[in-house]
């Protein structure tokens, strides 16, 4: 199934997640850097505006994703999509509420590092279910046999 929200042939959406999932991840390394002592307040900081960089990422990636996932007509790839749809937008809420925390209590709070741990591990259950609508359902995947359409050659007899 070919994506709905391309660019020249290629799938948008997938251009776009890499920026949400790195930038939560990579929050999450801030805080540990904190925590653990390796690095001062600054990390704190980082961590911060590196959540709500990733919760922009994420609004930006689910409009294509959205409208993939509503060209999709296959009931069992729609339910799993759907599924992956309901994880990412939780994902988004619940870093939002994370800012909101970060930006409400100290440096110290363990809160917000437990939200950041919970939402690293539903990028990974929705990184599942994405693999599994492009590597098996082929959602976003041109059919090949459109694709390679060339004109024949043919030889001189």
């Amino acid at each position: 199934m070919k994506s709905r929200a391309g660019i020249a042939g290629h799938p948008i959406h997938p251009m776009l997640v890499p920026f949400p999932i790195a930038l939560w991840i990579f929050s999450l390394a801030s805080d540990f850097i904190y925590l653990f002592g390796f690095g001062g307040p600054v990390w704190k900081d980082i961590a911060l505006y590196t959540i709500v960089a990733g919760v922009g990422g994420g609004l930006a990636a689910a409009v294509p994703g959205y409208l993939d996932y509503r060209a999709i007509t296959e009931p069992l790839t729609a339910k799993i999509a759907e599924r992956h749809m309901i994880i990412n937008v939780s994902l988004v809420l619940l870093f939002s509420i994370n800012v909101l925390l970060r930006l409400s209590t100290g440096p110290h709070a363990i809160a917000p590092v437990v939200l950041s741990v919970v939402g690293v591990a539903g990028l990974a259950i929705s990184g599942w279910l994405g693999g599994e609508l492009v590597y098996v359902k082929g959602v976003g995947v041109q059919d090949q046999q459109l694709s390679s359409k060339a004109p024949s050659k043919q030889r001189a007899a």
